[in-house]
């Protein structure tokens, strides 16, 4: 990928100013599940992270993509990838997405706004018909439930952030710091094991279902 500088010299002042008006639009007023990251350094080098919709396989995973703007922008689209990995028709294996919007459809004052809550309303009602993921289409129109598992597994892998362990080790606020103190080294030593077991399932679990996903 070229530098930031030279990036931004391929655009014209008058497009860069658009492109910054536009992005601290939305990053101070951002769409709803929709969050805008500014690089000061290249302000054509945009990302943002897409929540995934509830109701949907991709519920409560945290999605970033990319729009890498051509040197003709806005006369021509810019192109759209998932950074994060997921499973939908209408994104491919390298994370390019297929879009109307982002092609045959494109028109130059669509905006960066419309182009981004396209790609979420991608995530609500994929379009088998472009499908960039055969497999994904196919199973879509053929397997619904299991096109919502498979889509679900990689959405639960790659892009949902850890959750804290919680589970099995609440404490009495009230006698939390008398227990500390009682038991000492040895309650200590006994919650250390109780996550440490939490920990070792949760990696099992995971690791099963990555072993899954490749035999898929």
């Amino acid at each position: 990928m070229s530098s930031g500088s030279s990036n931004v010299e391929n655009f014209s002042p008058q497009t860069i100013r658009q492109v910054q008006k536009e992005l601290f639009d939305l990053a101070s007023k951002p769409p709803e599940g929709i969050k805008v990251y500014i690089n000061e350094e290249d302000i054509t080098d945009i990302q943002a992270v897409i929540e995934g919709p509830a109701g949907t396989p991709y519920a409560e995973g945290k999605f970033r993509v990319r729009l890498v703007l051509g040197k003709d922008f806005p006369s021509s689209p810019p192109k759209g990838y998932f950074v994060t990995k997921i499973f939908h028709p209408n994104v491919a294996r390298n994370g390019e997405i297929c879009v109307n919007t982002l092609k045959k459809d494109w028109k130059s004052d669509l905006g960066l706004k419309h182009i981004l809550l396209t790609i979420k309303c991608l995530l609500i009602v994929p379009n088998p018909e472009s499908a960039l993921n055969e497999e994904a289409g196919k199973l879509l129109l053929e397997q619904y439930d299991d096109y919502c598992e498979r889509a679900r597994m990689i959405t639960e892998i790659h892009a949902r952030p850890p959750k804290p362990v919680k589970e099995g080790l609440e404490e009495d606020p009230q006698t939390s710091s008398t227990s500390c103190k009682a038991d000492g080294p040895t309650s200590a030593k006994k919650h250390a094991g109780d996550k440490s077991k939490i920990m070792d399932k949760k990696s099992k679990i995971l690791k099963e279902k990555k072993r899954t996903l490749k035999r898929l």
